[in-house]
């Protein structure tokens, strides 16, 4: 029989009390390399940890399977089964939950996913959440026809036969939309940035400005970061998803920047300044998550309503991964994810060499 239980938030990810921790990590892991075919989503334990922990404006619960027979502290890191997390807004969105399942390959299709997953959903549903999310990841997306599954934008599909796939329709809930996953191999062709850089500063002209951070917004731009932060929020592309405005002040600002300083993570963030009005209208940021370094996360990317159709989203692009060459000359490869709908930005990350790498289907159950 199956046990489910709550991963405590431990002091150290190294302690005897951790171990259920540490077979969460060994689980996910696992999964995520059968899913992509490489570790490039790896996680380890103390980075895992310092997401965990009490902050004001997120709570982060994880989940493990695990044989009931088999004490906490003697749990070993192939005990466990299966994992899940509920990540639950605490400021904004409040009736909203994101649920994440995954099941070793080896231990599917005998009801470790179905307890997990009920027992995500009763945690959830006791915190008063109504509306959830969840995602399942794909390694290709299919050609059209039986074998695919089209999101309600009308853009995008993923496999009808995916496991993960038939388990969420089986229970009611609505593809909502598909993101496309890219892949940027690094070092790119001597030249290819800078006439990217240069042709974008040209279109831009004398009234943006760019400038740069490394993992903290200086003070002087922390409010107007926030700003951008907020706007956002609900910037890209939602498709059906039921997902409201996040409001951002600096000390929300700060309080993320300390989370992934915990978790070890690195970040280079460019910005464009509109000199006329001294205001920050845009920004993008690299990020670094350990214990993978050959891979960059690219995370945001915004041009501020108002400021658009000056190509200020490729200069932004193309400064950033500069500054990322000269910082991380070992990275290899920078991922990101983009609505299938969002055609500007795909065709920003094209142009510099992205390519597709696979596919994530974005799902909502409501209840009433």
């Amino acid at each position: 029989m199956v046990s489910i239980r709550e991963v405590p938030v431990t002091a150290t990810a190294t302690e005897p009390a951790a171990a259920l921790l540490r077979g969460y990590v060994a689980a996910s892991n696992e999964v995520s390399r059968d899913v992509w075919g490489t570790d490039d989503y790896e996680r380890d334990a103390a980075e895992m940890l310092a997401g965990m922990r009490p902050r004001p404006y997120e709570r982060v619960v994880r989940l493990v399977a695990v044989d009931h027979r088999t004490p906490d502290e003697d749990v070993r890191p192939d005990d466990v089964l299966g994992c899940a997390v509920v990540v639950m807004p605490l400021q904004d969105n409040t009736a909203w939950a994101y649920v994440g399942v995954t099941v070793r390959p080896a231990h599917r299709r005998h009801g470790v996913g179905t307890a997990l997953y009920d027992e995500a959903l009763r945690l959830a549903r006791a915190d008063g959440r109504s509306t959830l999310m969840a995602e399942t990841d794909h390694r290709a997306e299919p050609a059209p026809g039986p074998g695919a599954r089209t999101a309600t934008t009308g853009s995008g599909r993923i496999p009808v036969d995916d496991a993960g796939v038939r388990f969420l329709v089986a229970r009611g809930w609505t593809l909502e939309q598909v993101a496309r996953r890219s892949v940027l191999a690094l070092p790119v062709a001597a030249g290819t940035v800078e006439r990217f850089r240069a042709d974008a500063a040209r279109a831009a002209g004398a009234d943006y400005r760019v400038v740069t951070w490394d993992d903290r917004v200086p003070d002087e731009w922390l409010d107007e970061a926030a700003a951008l932060y907020t706007e956002m929020s609900v910037a890209p592309p939602l498709g059906g998803l039921d997902y409201e405005q996040d409001l951002w002040d600096a000390a929300r600002v700060r309080d993320h920047e300390d989370t992934h300083r915990d978790r070890g993570t690195r970040s280079w963030t460019t910005a464009v300044q509109h000199v006329p009005t001294g205001r920050l209208v845009g920004y993008t940021t690299l990020q670094q998550i350990p214990p993978v370094r050959d891979l960059v996360h690219q995370e945001d990317t915004l041009v501020a309503q108002g400021h658009r159709g000056h190509r200020l989203g490729m200069l932004l692009k193309a400064v950033n991964l500069q500054r990322l060459a000269a910082a991380r000359p070992d990275a290899r490869r920078v991922a990101t994810w983009n609505a299938e709908e969002n055609d500007h930005m795909l065709a920003i990350n094209v142009a510099l060499g992205f390519r597709p790498a696979g596919c994530s289907g974005e799902w909502q159950l409501t209840s009433g």
